[in-house]
């Protein structure tokens, strides 16, 4: 155990299961001393998250859908009462429908579109509206994104997209909360072996490739990325914000 996070209220968004990147970081933060509120999309969600957390200390899940402004209203409105005050918030939240990512690109629906910008880009400045209003100490505000943002991996598709898109409102909301002493990075992770990563075609050759050519001869853990969240959340990375974070183990140096 650690202190980094001692006595920091860290909002975390969008654990899934213990393959989730969220978990990972979640898990790094906890170890920290963190105080966490982890949110939940559905019943069966929670019912893989309440096994989570099982034992925990000073952990507690709130229902949240990031599609609805009343539920995130609702979802600051508890943590404002029972907490004060967020340190950290990490987003952690993207979604593109199936048959966005099995087709080809140009074939992607105008309904597809909209889904994966609300999910995977607009929630992070909704999120970041209501958390910036509860860091009334400063604080840090993490999203996940991921080298499609700005290289073509076929069937990422939309993905791709959003995920620029989302690196955009990274910079623009670091620049507007710089003055309240809020930062605002993103962490580009290598290949992960996540139940979204499954939707996306070739996945497992993507792995191969990452493995062969990064620096490091190796793909990235969870790890890697909870040792990277805690750093960005903690008072270690004060003078760092607007950035995007490679932990791909060198693989985005390279040129072939």
């Amino acid at each position: 155990m650690g202190d980094l996070l001692k006595n920091k209220n860290i909002l975390i968004m969008g654990v899934r299961n213990k393959w989730s990147i969220a978990w990972g970081i979640a898990k790094a933060a906890k170890e920290q001393g963190a105080n966490l509120i982890l949110t939940y999309l559905g019943e069966r969600e929670k019912e893989s998250l309440d096994k989570l957390i099982a034992g925990m200390d000073n952990v507690e899940t709130c229902p949240c859908d990031v599609t609805s402004d009343e539920n995130l209203d609702e979802l600051f409105s508890n943590i404002k009462n029972k907490y004060g005050v967020i340190h950290g918030v990490v987003h952690a939240i993207a979604f593109a429908k199936s048959e966005d990512l099995q087709d080809t690109f140009v074939n992607t629906s105008r309904d597809g579109f909209h889904t994966a910008m609300d999910v995977s880009v607009y929630s992070l400045i909704a999120v970041a509206k209501r958390a910036k209003e509860l860091m009334t100490e400063g604080g840090s505000i993490i999203t996940l994104t991921y080298r499609g943002s700005e290289k073509v991996y076929p069937g990422y598709n939309i993905m791709g997209v959003a995920k620029a898109a989302l690196e955009a409102s990274v910079r623009y909301t670091a620049h507007e909360l710089g003055a309240q002493n809020i930062r605002v990075n993103a962490i580009s992770s290598g290949p992960v072996k996540t139940m979204s990563a499954k939707g996306v075609k070739n996945f497992s050759d993507i792995l191969e490739i990452v493995e062969k050519k990064s620096f490091l001869r190796r793909n990235v853990t969870l790890e890697d990325l909870g040792g990277t969240a805690v750093y960005l959340l903690s008072d270690l990375s004060s003078g760092l914000t607007g950035e995007v974070l490679y932990i791909d183990a060198g693989y985005n140096n390279m040129g072939l």
